[in-house]
């Protein structure tokens, strides 16, 4: 009877709603990566809008002002500013430009501690399973430097390997995970090697997303983002037993220039339209693979902003969730 109200007075319908889980450790660069993101979306789609709400907008223009304003030769980062102490989600609202949006995306963030703490993870794991997609930065230095020495510390692989062993069970549709290195400004001169050690790095996670059951469910790929473009990884001093790593910026005018931030969601909507494509129903993304359906414009706009190519990009299996 409600929504024959609704379509009777013409009142909105509620938005189909997308979760994304931002998965990965406090101080990372899940919030920075996400800054860059909505910022430069504007810059690479003219067809396709994301608008966030009011609290996220706030807090993401205050990250991006912080990561505009690094500058020198001896910038200490850890995250790229200051870490996210508790759970916040980030919503916007998707669609045509020019047009009432099409469906709600949700970027949910936690920090790293939760991970260790057996009620916030319930909460983490809940998430998951709703979500079509994680999106989990990689604190690249600590990848790639001193043979990976800080990596486990810093990005906790095996952490992530155990939750999507609870959490990846009995699925009943498709999921995506992205692998998406930041701060990889310094190594993207040779992006081959980082991928190669990107897929080191989480070998066992990506041999769990391997197995028989999980290869046909479990896209993979790896999208490095250069959330600032122009700071560059520079050492690591010790101080007080703790790592601090330092960047610089070769020239103070040189000007904030992130690149590939859309790349992560041009796969996550070429994943979308695959599953509608393929006809694909479940639980978490049936409303929205239905309305891709009933909106050519939309499936179109999608279709072309996704089909675009990018040469630092790799697919590490089941390619074919991509193909349109």
């Amino acid at each position: 009877m409600t929504s024959v109200w609704k379509t009777i007075f013409n009142i909105p319908q509620e938005l189909p709603v997308l979760n994304v889980t931002m998965l990965g450790p406090s101080g990372v660069g899940k919030t920075s990566l996400l800054a860059a993101m909505y910022d430069q979306f504007d810059n690479v789609s003219k067809d396709l809008q994301l608008l966030p709400d009011e609290e996220t907008k706030l807090f993401l223009e205050q990250r991006l002002k912080q990561l505009k304003s690094l500058v020198g030769d001896n910038i200490r980062v850890r995250g790229g500013v200051n870490p996210t102490n508790d759970d916040r989600s980030f919503k916007f609202e998707f669609g045509q430009t020019g047009m009432n949006p099409s469906l709600k995306i949700n970027f949910q963030d936690y920090p790293g501690e939760w991970l260790e703490k057996p009620g916030k993870l319930e909460e983490v794991k809940e998430f998951i399973r709703d979500s079509a997609a994680v999106l989990i930065p990689i604190d690249t230095p600590a990848l790639m430097e001193l043979n990976g020495q800080y990596h486990d510390e810093f990005n906790k692989p095996t952490e992530l390997n155990e939750l999507f062993k609870k959490v990846y069970k009995n699925l009943d549709s498709p999921r995506l995970v992205i692998l998406a290195p930041v701060k990889c400004e310094k190594y993207m001169k040779n992006p081959t090697n980082l991928f190669t050690e990107v897929r080191e790095g989480y070998q066992k996670m990506l041999n769990q997303f391997g197995s028989e059951k999980l290869l046909p469910k479990v896209a993979v790929v790896i999208t490095p983002v250069q959330t600032v473009g122009s700071v560059i990884f520079s050492r690591i001093q010790i101080k007080d037993n703790q790592p601090n790593f330092y960047f610089r910026k070769p020239q103070p005018s040189d000007p904030y220039q992130p690149r590939n931030t859309e790349v992560p969601l041009r796969y996550l909507l070429r994943f979308l339209l695959k599953l509608h494509l393929d006809n694909q129903r479940n639980s978490v993304l049936t409303r929205i693979l239905d309305y891709f359906g009933k909106n050519t414009d939309l499936k179109n706009a999608v279709r072309q902003f996704s089909n675009a190519n990018s040469d630092s990009v790799e697919i590490v299996q089941s390619g074919n969730l991509f193909k349109i």
